[in-house]
């Protein structure tokens, strides 16, 4: 590939620019929308899927009767967390917000006025999890990031109905955006962050130095997906080695996403890593969600 071929971020790394130009290249270097696309498409499903998980509940945790009503448990509304569900407290209200929820997600995933529908699922979502912060897991935290992410980017400018609307109506493609970009690097910046948090988490205890996390890990009987003990009872090398290796594998990911030589690498991996990890955590869904992050960064290069 000739130099003037090059996208415009192998040319400055190549080039050795200064802090200021790489970053105006991370936030603000127009960048093609069909990544976020795909990202749309596999939140909005996740998004489902774990709004789904909340139906049969609904009632019962936020009811009139419910086990979190407003008035009877005032100490869970935490400090600065707005929710629409504080202002709603009927069933049939309650079952109407949630039904707008249901419908931003679905306009998402299909990308109808996407836009509007990612911001409403990212104020919709971030309001039930305020409502009832006890309830959310780490793969519904992972949502809410992902949803604002979107929010901000032109997500819907491919794969949409939105632009199949636009193509009808004769208008041109959409061109790069640098709103495109910011949303890509948000997705890339919380990525690592996240990953950092859980390494300096996961090095705080004892478990993760002395190899034993993955055997604890397998023996919780309320989240694995499947059983693992008998195979970390028969060889402590392979639960050391499973261990560190998930410690290893969060090291090279927090730090090769920054680098073009590895990102590429780096982000498959974790299309596959994560979600391993997740069945082995017994969070699948946290462990989808932390796929989703690398899509962008796996894709081939145009």
């Amino acid at each position: 590939m000739s130099h003037a071929h090059k996208p415009a971020s192998s040319r400055i790394a190549s080039r050795g620019e200064s802090p200021a130009a790489t970053w105006r290249l991370f936030w603000f270097t127009p960048a093609d929308a069909q990544p976020l696309a795909l990202v749309r498409i596999l939140t909005g499903l996740l998004g489902l899927a774990l709004a789904g998980s909340f139906v049969a509940d609904l009632e019962i945790w936020f009811g009139p009767d419910g086990m979190l009503t407003a008035d009877a448990m005032p100490a869970n509304r935490p400090g600065g967390g707005l929710s629409v569900f504080w202002l709603v407290s009927s069933t049939a209200a309650i079952q109407t917000v949630f039904g707008i929820l249901i419908a931003a997600f679905l306009a998402m995933t299909f990308g109808l006025a996407t836009r509007f529908s990612c911001v409403v699922a990212a104020i919709l979502w971030a309001s039930l999890l305020n409502r009832g912060p006890m309830l959310a897991g780490p793969a519904d935290d992972c949502l809410a990031v992902l949803l604002w992410c979107l929010a901000v980017g032109p997500s819907g400018a491919d794969w949409s109905i939105d632009r199949l609307l636009r193509d009808r109506r004769g208008l041109p493609p959409p061109a790069a955006s640098p709103w495109a970009r910011v949303s890509l690097g948000l997705l890339r910046v919380h990525a690592v962050a996240m990953t950092v948090a859980m390494l300096l988490a996961e090095l705080k205890g004892d478990a993760w130095w002395d190899g034993t996390a993955a055997w604890w890990l397998a023996t919780r009987p309320d989240s694995r997906l499947f059983d693992l003990t008998g195979i970390f009872r028969g060889s402590e090398y392979l639960m050391n080695l499973v261990t560190h290796g998930i410690v290893a594998f969060e090291v090279v990911f927090a730090g090769g996403l920054w680098f073009l030589a590895t990102r590429q690498h780096v982000a498959r991996s974790g299309l596959v890593a994560w979600p391993l990890i997740g069945m082995l955590a017994g969070e699948p869904a946290w462990g989808l969600a932390m796929a989703i992050f690398c899509v962008p960064d796996a894709l081939p290069s145009k």
